[in-house]
């Protein structure tokens, strides 16, 4: 639970962007009250406040260094903000290939129902298969040969 408080102040006192150009200077070394105020407009005393919030958010340390007390980042707080963040990371990526798989089976399913319609449009329509070559030979060879009470009408042996 305090991990979680930790994480709470760090990201509050982050949403700050005086306090987040702080930390920006801080990334690049140790400064003290006076070096991070130059580029402010504001005081001294304004800046050691806004100091104060990132120490108790475990974000900036300081160290006694005779009359002067530089502040750098605090390893600890920004390592944990990091494993937050590494934390999240994972689930996105995680989110983000299951998505990449369901559209990859979306994809497959188009592309079987492309196929397979395609397929359909090649095979001949109920109608078209009585027109056949095939069965157009059956027809005129049946139209072609007479009928057996025809034939036996010629030989004289039909009804009178």
């Amino acid at each position: 639970m305090k991990e979680s408080r930790n994480l709470d102040g760090a990201f509050a006192a982050l949403a700050d962007p005086t306090r987040r150009a702080i930390l920006a200077r801080l990334a690049k070394g140790e400064a003290t009250v006076r070096e991070l105020a130059a580029p402010f407009v504001m005081s001294q005393p304004a800046i050691s406040q806004h100091l104060k919030v990132l120490e108790e958010a475990g974000l900036v340390a300081s160290r006694v260094d005779g009359a002067r007390r530089p502040r750098r980042l605090a390893k600890a707080g920004v390592e944990a903000m990091e494993q937050w963040l590494a934390m999240l990371r994972t689930a996105l990526e995680k989110n983000y290939e299951r998505l990449d798989q369901v559209l990859a089976d979306m994809n497959k399913d188009d592309e079987r129902k492309s196929q397979k319609s395609s397929v359909e449009n090649r095979k001949p329509a109920q109608g078209a298969a009585e027109a056949s070559p095939l069965k157009m030979q059956r027809k005129e060879s049946a139209t072609t040969q007479p009928a057996k009470g025809s034939q036996q009408e010629r030989n004289g042996g039909g009804k009178q």
